[in-house]
This record gives structure tokens, C-alpha cells and sequence, in this order.
């Protein structure tokens, strides 16, 4: 398609023109009915799981799909429009810090503060974003680093909000309306409702117009100017989504944990959460499962096998991985279904 016939169609056609190739056939997609019944599948192992595990693996579980919540939104500003960010640390901590007080000073039902901590998040994400429309690549990161450097120290100089170094303790919620489960088995299927819930709105957002045109921002935001979409709207709104998911995983993490203090969200935090996205798959929702369930497990695995360098070990299998599955665990699985299927049609 020619750069006039492009500009002829409107913005929102001339995204998805930009963004074609990644859309067309030969992605390695299964057949409808296949992914139908795979969802199904995986959702009704995951409803069964914390009925047949043991109370800490489902508390490790929780923490899985609080993780996955987190990737996603670091996905779709990374993945999805390109920019990257160092500080996705920060907004879990705000996300979490926002539930903690709440509940501990306000004693509001905890529901509530779920919500609370996305709206704040995206306000703040969306503000952050704005300034830091005039910076790009490294320059970006930076920056976002700085934050997550800078929101961890902020925190214990508000000792009677927060609660300084020593952070808040808070209780467990209890299962309601009497079901006969446990506190952990309660906070397991909150989580994954809230997984499911917000997985589907992000799958909805980036397969509309607004998906492709954070995607044509990626790819060429030059051109995607020259099409009429608003480069600076759009990566601000998506700043601000993406910082929405980490908050509220930072609140569900809250929850689980029942615990919160400034030195759990380091700045190590921010960059498992880049290595999560990368091994998981970047541009991908499934791939964000996959990172969660890394980012989750292998550092557990990787002290099993060495108490005495645990982080080499770790090394070792992040330098496995991306020498075996270089697009990560989503992209290799989707090269692996393409070719079995021109196998079959060859």
C-alpha cells in the first residue's frame, strides 16, 4: 500500500496499515475452537488447583497471577508501544502502599481499595507520562529508574502513613459470605477474577483501533504522526494503563502478603519486572502468564539448588532461556505451532 493511499484512509485504517504485517497470516495462531477450548481448559485447572494444593503453593500461586497483572501492564507500554520503562517498581509500591493505608488508617473494606489503588495509579502514570513524551529509548529509562529509586525513600519519611522502615502490618481478609475456604483460597480466586477481568479488557483495548494505533506508535511513530493519530495522547494513555495494571497488582499483592515496607519494592523489583516481559514474550497477553510463572519459581528453584549463589544460578537459566527461546516462551510457541502447521498443509 503506497504512503498517498495510506494518508487517504484515515488515521485509524492507516494504523492498522502499519501494523499489517504483524497481523497477517502466519503467525502461528490455532484454530478457534482449539483456543476456545484451551482457555477453557487452563481455567478450570486453575479453579481447581487450590483445592488440591497446599497452602503455601497456593499463596505462590496468588502471587503468580498478581505478577501476571503486573507483566501485562509493563507489556503493553513496552510491548505493545515501545517505550521502556525501569520504574513499573514504583507504581506496585504506590498500588500497594494505597491498599495498606486504607485499610490500616481508614479501615475501608478492602474491596474498595483495589480499585482505588488503579485509579490512582493511572492518574499518576498518565502525569508521569506527560513530561516524559520528550524523552525516548535509554533517555526514558533512565528516567523511569530514577523513580524507582527515588519512590522507595520517599516512603520512609512519611512514618505516619506508611509507617517509615518498618512498614504495615495488616490481616488477611476472610473468605465472605461464609464459604468454607481458606483466607489463602479466598485471596487465590479474587486474584484470578481480577486476572481474568482485567487480561480480558486488555485483549478487548488491543485488538480495537486503540491497540493499533499504540502499535503504529511503535513501529513508526513518524509515520503514525503523518496518519493523524496523537502520538503524545496516546503514549500518555497508555503510560497511564499500564501503570493502572501494576497498581492494582500491588494492592492485590498487599492482600496476599498482608504486609508492606519501602525495601520489598527495590529497584530490583522494576527490573524482574522487564525480565519477566522479555522471557514471557514482549507484544503478547499470553506471554505475560509465562513471565509471571518465571518471574515467580525460578529464583525459588534456583536457591533449592544453591543456597550459596542462588542469583548465579538464576543467571544461568535466564541466559538459558534466551539462548533457547530468543522471541520468548509465547513467540517460540507460536513459531512452533506455525510450522507444525505448514507441515500438515505441506
Amino acid at each position: 500500500m503506497s504512503a498517498e493511499r495510506i494518508a487517504s484512509v484515515g488515521p485509524a485504517a492507516g494504523a492498522e496499515a502499519v501494523v499489517a504485517v504483524r497481523a497477517a497470516a502466519g503467525r502461528g495462531e490455532l484454530p478457534r475452537a482449539w483456543r476456545v477450548g484451551g482457555l477453557a481448559a487452563v481455567l478450570a485447572v486453575a479453579c481447581v488447583l487450590p483445592f488440591v494444593l497446599t497452602g503455601f503453593l497456593v499463596f505462590q500461586f496468588t502471587l503468580v497471577l498478581v505478577y501476571a497483572i503486573a507483566l501485562l501492564g509493563l507489556n503493553m507500554l513496552t510491548g505493545y508501544n515501545g517505550q521502556i520503562s525501569l520504574g513499573h517498581g514504583a507504581f506496585f509500591a504506590l498500588g500497594a502502599y494505597t491498599t495498606a493505608i486504607m485499610i490500616d488508617r481508614w479501615h475501608v473494606p478492602y474491596g474498595w481499595t483495589i480499585p482505588a489503588a488503579g485509579v490512582l495509579c493511572l492518574v499518576v502514570g498518565f502525569l508521569f507520562g506527560i513530561p516524559a513524551l520528550r524523552l525516548e529509548g535509554l533517555y526514558l529509562a533512565l528516567a523511569t529508574f530514577a523513580l524507582a529509586l527515588a519512590v522507595p525513600q520517599i516512603l520512609k519519611y512519611f512514618d505516619e502513613w506508611t509507617g517509615g522502615s518498618q512498614g504495615i502490618v495488616l490481616s488477611k481478609p476472610k473468605p465472605p459470605w461464609g464459604l468454607p475456604i481458606s483466607a489463602d483460597q479466598w485471596l487465590y480466586f479474587l486474584s484470578l477474577a481480577v486476572t481474568i477481568v482485567l487480561f480480558t479488557l486488555a485483549w478487548n483495548l488491543l485488538r480495537g483501533r486503540t491497540g493499533r494505533a499504540i502499535m503504529a506508535i511503535r513501529d513508526n511513530p513518524i509515520a503514525a504522526e503523518a496518519m493523524g493519530i496523537n502520538n503524545p495522547l496516546y503514549k500518555s494513555l497508555t503510560f497511564g494503563v499500564s501503570a493502572c495494571y501494576t497498581g492494582i497488582a500491588g494492592a492485590l499483592s498487599a492482600l496476599a502478603i498482608a504486609f508492606v515496607a519501602p525495601d520489598t519494592f527495590n529497584i530490583f523489583l522494576s527490573i524482574t519486572f522487564l525480565v519477566g516481559i522479555v522471557i514471557g514474550g514482549l507484544g503478547s497477553i499470553s506471554g505475560a502468564i509465562f513471565g509471571a510463572v518465571f518471574t515467580q519459581f525460578v529464583p525459588n528453584y534456583a536457591q533449592d539448588i544453591s543456597k550459596a549463589a542462588p542469583w548465579a544460578i538464576y543467571g544461568i537459566f535466564l541466559i538459558l532461556f534466551m539462548y533457547v527461546m530468543p522471541r520468548g516462551v509465547s513467540g517460540t510457541l507460536r513459531v512452533l505451532v506455525y510450522r507444525l502447521r505448514q507441515r500438515q498443509r505441506g
